[in-house]
């Protein structure tokens, strides 16, 4: 794997070399990332994918967003909650993910480009009471969860439906499903 992988610790690092021995992972420490790890990834991206791959919580998304401010282009890799609960259900996290798991999460990242069309949009989100109903977001996390896209707000997560190129009528046959 040629490809940056940025994770939130140690641990995912390891977890990730448990597959791909010869990995390259640049690790954020947590939410509270350098600005010298941010200028890193930033002049990784110039030679290199990054691959952003935190874990699926707001501190994981916070860092996923300030990433993605410096390296807009990176790919983005997604891993369910329910999927990386540790044994003991009171941590989640990349590390706690089965093997098969984060493969198959890095093996279906997301990246954004000049020709990605948006399909849907907010006012989309709306007719389909995705957004600005009092069970939006329920919906929303059900949504995120079938397509593995994180647990985002009615912002982003209109930003990853585009990003994943679905459309309406496929969002309106999977809303059709959890209902």
């Amino acid at each position: 794997m040629d490809d940056i992988i940025v994770v939130e610790g140690l641990h995912d690092v390891s977890r990730i070399k448990e597959l791909y021995p010869l990995a390259n992972c640049v690790i954020t420490n947590g939410c509270e990332v350098s600005k010298e790890t941010l200028d890193l990834i930033k002049k990784l991206s110039e030679t290199h994918n990054i691959i952003i791959f935190t874990d699926p919580d707001s501190p994981g998304e916070k860092i996923r967003k300030m990433v993605t401010e410096v390296v807009p282009n990176a790919k983005q890799a997604f891993i369910r909650k329910k999927d990386s609960i540790s044994k003991n259900n009171k941590k989640v996290g990349v590390e706690h993910a089965d093997l098969n798991v984060i493969k198959e999460s890095l093996e279906n990242v997301y990246s954004y480009n000049e020709n990605t069309k948006e399909n849907i949009t907010n006012i989309d989100l709306y007719e389909l009471g995705l957004n600005g109903d009092s069970n939006s977001a329920i919906l929303r996390n059900k949504i995120s969860d079938i397509l593995n896209i994180g647990k985002p707000n009615s912002k982003t997560f209109l930003k990853r439906l585009n990003l994943i190129g679905i459309s309406k009528e496929e969002l309106q046959e999977l809303l059709c499903k959890i209902k």
